[in-house]
């Protein structure tokens, strides 16, 4: 598999990641998350020789794509957290140190 080859896996990788946090699909996202990790790992088998413009364009969709990703991860990781805290009488506590936590 060439390098491009690859990175066109990658990207369609993070678009179904993309569409499965958007659909609550846990399954879809672990195939996803499979499928672009192994990519990743033929991109960095294939060595490290210079990248043309049609390969740094495709890594910075790829880039883009992840970002979009951690985006989605992130928003969903502050409606959980709401969530719990209107559950547990918090809701207006933001971030707070947690005290003794090793005690």
């Amino acid at each position: 598999m060439t390098r491009r080859d690859a990175l066109l896996q990658v990207i369609d990788a993070l678009h179904d990641e993309i569409a499965a946090l958007k659909d609550n699909d846990v399954h879809g996202l672990e195939r996803a998350t499979a499928t672009k990790l192994s990519c990743i790992e033929a991109i960095a088998a294939a060595g490290t020789a210079p990248a043309g413009p049609d390969l740094r364009e495709l890594a910075d969709e790829a880039n883009r794509l992840n970002e979009t990703c951690r985006i989605y991860v992130n928003l969903m990781a502050a409606n959980i957290r709401r969530r719990l805290q209107t559950l547990t009488g918090e809701s207006g506590a933001g971030y707070r140190p947690v005290l003794n936590a090793y005690a």
